[in-house]
Formats: C-alpha cells, sequence, structure tokens
C-alpha cells in the first residue's frame, strides 16, 4: 500500500507538536527553578540575525496546522502576527494545533492531492502542488523551526535530549 499524503505529514506533525508542547513546559519549569525570568528564553536567540524562542514555537503551528489549512483554500503567506509573549500563550497555541491536527480525517489531506497551491510574498508567488508545498516547503520548515527551538532551550542550560525532540514514537502495536 503506498504512503499517504496524510501519513507523511500528519502524524509527524502530531509527535513533534506534542514534543514542542512538553519542551515549552520544561522551559517554564527551569526558569521557576533558576530564577530566571521567561523572558530569558521567550527572546533567546542562536545568533543575532535568527528570531527568538517564542517565534520559533510559533513557527511549528504555521507550517503544521495552518500550512494544512491553507491547502484546503489554494494559498499561503508568511504569518506576520507576533508570537505569544508567554509560557502560557505558545502552550495554548501548540494545544490548540494539536487539537486541530488530531481532528483531521485523512481523507480530507489525501483529497487535496494534486491541487493547485500557491506560496505568497508580495510580488513573489511559488507555483506547487498542495503535497509538493507540503513536503517541499512546509515540512522542511516545520522541522528547522522546531529544531531550532529545541537548540535555543540547550544553548541555554536547559538539560534535554533527543528523545525530549522526538516526542511519542508511533511503535508497531503489541500482537
Amino acid at each position: 500500500m503506498p504512503l499517504s499524503l496524510y501519513q507523511a505529514t500528519v502524524p509527524s506533525y502530531i509527535q513533534i507538536v506534542g514534543s514542542m508542547l512538553r519542551l515549552v513546559g520544561k522551559a517554564e519549569e527551569f526558569c521557576a527553578e533558576k530564577g530566571l525570568p521567561a523572558d530569558d528564553i521567550l527572546n533567546a536567540c542562536l545568533a543575532e540575525d535568527m528570531l527568538p524562542f517564542a517565534y520559533q514555537v510559533k513557527s511549528v503551528t504555521v507550517h503544521s496546522i495552518n500550512a494544512i489549512n491553507a491547502v484546503y483554500t489554494g494559498s499561503f503567506g508568511p504569518d506576520m502576527t507576533p508570537p505569544p509573549s508567554s509560557f502560557e500563550g505558545l502552550k495554548a497555541q501548540l494545544e490548540a494545533t494539536l487539537a486541530a491536527l488530531q481532528a483531521i480525517a485523512p481523507a480530507d489531506i489525501d483529497a487535496v492531492v494534486g491541487r493547485d497551491m500557491v506560496f505568497a510574498l508580495g510580488e513573489r508567488r511559488l507555483e506547487f502542488t498542495a503535497e509538493n508545498f507540503l513536503l517541499s516547503f512546509s515540512q522542511p520548515n516545520f522541522y528547522f523551526h522546531a529544531t531550532t527551538a529545541y537548540d535555543i532551550l540547550r544553548s541555554k542550560g536547559m538539560a534535554i535530549g533527543k528523545r525530549d525532540f522526538i516526542g511519542a514514537l508511533r511503535l508497531k502495536p503489541a500482537a
């Protein structure tokens, strides 16, 4: 049986959004334990020319559920809204993203295969099929931002590892 577009996207989005939700919780605990203001993490960047932790976490939502929603309309553009400014806001955004992803019916995603899709940024337009948009544009961006958020937490001294990033594996059911 061939792999469907749903199988290639949504379960992995759910897995990593879940791990990001747990990581944000751990970041909040880290700040409380160390007596650090939340902004020390929320506004932390890996480099001066990179966007902060809160933006990276927000972008996990943008390139998962927002990208999925965009394939239904056929158009996607940058989300210029500011990220949540608190751990609570980030957790609420991730919880809503997780719930929305879990509510998607596989047939709904698979039905968009072959549809036209455009990424628009000002005058610039990139034309895709829905599946190529998700797999070659949004999915790599999704992993980039999730990895960058994780890396920021590591750079701040949090004792987290690969298991924290990977989250809940989708194991074969026991026989």
